[in-house]
């Protein structure tokens, strides 16, 4: 008889289907340990096994965090390489708690868009388009190059921008780029270009809460000079 493997499994019960389908909080401790060890034994599936292995110590992680390969090889259905792959996962959750968790700046104003991210722009001899996309709050989730340019004008694709915002799940967004020539002054492509986003964005309920040019000294902001409503 062949080990029972997940995608041997009946559907509704196959915990990566079910992590996929109703998110990893849905899963019990068992369900996840199943999808790291990935089959049980000729008698019992993964999560069996892997329920049995946390009810002889309580459920408790915390406990089976400190066992070594030896131990979990006792189980029928374990061996080293199933073994070593609880271990590592324990190991890196552990590793996570020690982490010190860096609070998100939060850039709810041109003058702090600008102090955060000026060094990036510091210098550069060509054009650079990047945008900050916020969460709620105005902390930042991530930020991204979109297009790279000539001196005077770079290219950018409204599609790119948009999709970085739907996979980050961001409610805001700030868009910025540079002036290598230090003119201080929005050109009529990128009103036009910021008209654009902003109208694109307000259909999937994304919205732009400035745009911003930067120049090695100083800053223009859209929002302050009521480019943007």
């Amino acid at each position: 008889m062949d080990k029972l493997v997940i995608r041997d499994w009946s559907e509704a019960d196959r915990p990566r289907e079910r992590l996929m389908d109703l998110g990893r909080r849905a899963l019990s401790n068992a369900e996840l340990l199943a999808i790291i060890i990935g089959s049980g034994s000729t008698e019992e599936s993964a999560v069996s096994l892997c329920r049995r292995l946390l009810l002889d110590y309580n459920n408790n992680l915390d406990t089976l965090s400190k066992l070594e390969v030896t131990d979990l090889c006792r189980y029928k259905g374990i061996g080293d390489a199933k073994a070593i792959s609880i271990i590592a996962a324990l190991e890196l959750g552990r590793r996570r708690k020690e982490e010190v968790q860096v609070e998100k700046p939060i850039l709810n104003n041109s003058f702090r868009v600008y102090e955060y991210f000026k060094h990036q722009f510091q210098d550069l001899p060509h054009e650079e388009f990047w945008v900050i996309y916020l969460n709620t709050a105005s902390k930042v989730l991530d930020k991204h190059l979109i297009s790279r340019g000539g001196t005077d004008f770079t290219p950018v694709d409204v599609r790119v921008i948009l999709r970085y915002a739907l996979q980050l799940k961001a409610k805001t967004m700030l868009l910025m780029h540079n002036h290598p020539s230090g003119t201080l002054r929005a050109s009529a492509a990128d009103i036009e270009l910021t008209r654009k986003i902003v109208d694109s964005a307000k259909i999937m309920d994304i919205f732009v809460n400035d745009h911003i040019i930067f120049t090695d000294t100083a800053y223009y902001s859209f929002r302050d000079e009521g480019l943007l409503k």
